[in-house]
């Protein structure tokens, strides 16, 4: 074939990832490189079977089909398609491309593989497109001759936080690559498509997402908008003896806390404790952890009127005869200044966060929306760690609203 790849594309398809993803903008050439992919394992192992995955049997006729025929027709490559019922195309002398649409995960059964092609698997929200992802892993299965892995290639756009992110960024395992293209990295679109695009999509989101080829949060009103994990990350580190400064969220079973260094009036998060039972679990996990440092909380207000576990003690004061100094004010300050000082934080670079020691953290503050009602939403349990660093940077960064002045002039 007369092909030109881009240099994203080129990636991708020379890669030897086990699950490769190119995730890029509208026009990035995605089931190009999809194509040039299975192309080229279908050229290295002619007698395997392969499945190519689509968001629906329409889109398959539509463009699964036909780009498949022309790209095996200039190949020279015999292979006859069979539509309904089996929606293959067979190689002469060779193996099948089997095609199975995502929105029917039930008809992911009864053949065996080597290698998987998932077009726009984004497109399906998290639960289903898990749901997809493992019943195709099943099929994964035929044995290559060269005793090679067999491969899940995924190309897709960025729809926010789906499955792509949660699968390859955030629980993130060896073989797992993601390869990012930008609409323009792709010389073969239109001369004004770029413009086009951000003419139409005036959100910055959007145009991260659609054009960038970002992982965005796509969701109106996210609550901690500022935060971004490229210009807010860290790479400090908790260092021997130093002072530690703890966020603490008060919830049984779902106990929260962020771990904090000070650095040049600079606050970086360089810790995480998720899930902790009840107050006693979060000093023995603490003390566990950071040994041999002083430890200063910064609680949930609540914490001083609730009992967690002894009827005669609360929840401060088990922080405080565990040795750990403790600043609580008398009150929870209101949600939307807590929520406000640490986008502003943020915004003036005082607030950074390690993302590789906070990756739950970090999830939380790019995710969280205010629900229908414009609270921030708690149904999604990504509310506890930000709570947790917020009581901390509400003391320690807090707004500073202007003073106001009256000028009554002279008297009399």
């Amino acid at each position: 074939m007369d092909i030109n790849p881009t240099k994203p594309q080129a990636d991708f398809t020379l890669s030897n990832d086990k699950a490769p993803a190119f995730v890029g903008g509208f026009g990035s050439g995605k089931t190009e490189a999809l194509i040039y992919k299975a192309l080229l394992l279908l050229a290295r192992y002619p007698l395997n079977s392969f499945a190519w995955y689509a968001p629906t049997y329409d889109l398959i006729r539509q463009i699964a089909w036909p780009r498949w025929e022309a790209a095996l027709t200039e190949l020279g490559i015999g292979h006859r398609l069979y539509k309904i019922p089996v929606n293959e195309i067979h190689i002469f002398g060779g193996g099948r491309l089997i095609f199975r649409s995502m929105d029917r995960p039930e008809g992911i059964v009864g053949f065996e593989v080597a290698d998987s092609f998932f077009d726009e698997l984004d497109t399906l929200k998290i639960a289903d497109a898990e749901k997809v992802w493992n019943k195709a892993l099943a099929r994964n299965r035929q044995k290559k001759p060269d005793g090679s892995v067999n491969t899940m290639c995924v190309a897709t756009t960025p729809e926010g936080f789906g499955f792509v992110y949660k699968r390859w960024v955030t629980e993130k395992i060896a073989g797992y690559e993601v390869y990012k293209a930008p609409t323009y990295s792709n010389p073969h679109v239109p001369d004004d498509y770029v413009e086009t695009l951000r003419a139409t999509y005036k959100s910055q989101k959007l145009i991260d997402a659609y054009i960038e080829g970002k992982f965005v949060n796509l969701t109106s009103g996210t609550v901690y908008h500022q935060y971004d994990r490229s210009t807010c990350g860290s790479s400090e580190a908790v260092q021997s003896g130093e002072p530690l400064f703890v966020g603490m969220d008060f919830n049984v079973g779902k106990m929260s806390a962020v771990v904090h260094v000070k650095r040049g009036g600079v606050s970086h998060a360089v810790g995480e404790v998720v899930d902790g039972y009840d107050t006693p679990d979060m000093i023995r996990l603490i003390k566990e952890r950071y040994e041999g440092h002083q430890i200063i909380v910064y609680p949930d207000a609540s914490g001083g009127g609730r009992r967690s576990v002894d009827a005669s003690t609360t929840d401060l004061q088990l922080l405080r005869d565990a040795g750990f100094k403790v600043f609580a004010p008398r009150k929870n300050p209101p949600v939307r200044d807590r929520i406000n000082c640490m986008n502003e934080s943020f915004v003036k670079q005082l607030y950074k966060v390690n993302a590789d020691l906070c990756p739950v953290y970090c999830r939380c503050l790019e995710q969280q929306a205010y629900n229908d009602n414009g609270e921030p939403d708690k149904k999604q349990d990504l509310d506890h760690l930000p709570d947790a660093g917020g009581y901390y940077i509400h003391q320690e960064h807090p707004l500073i609203k202007p003073a106001l002045i009256l000028n009554l002039g002279s008297v009399g």
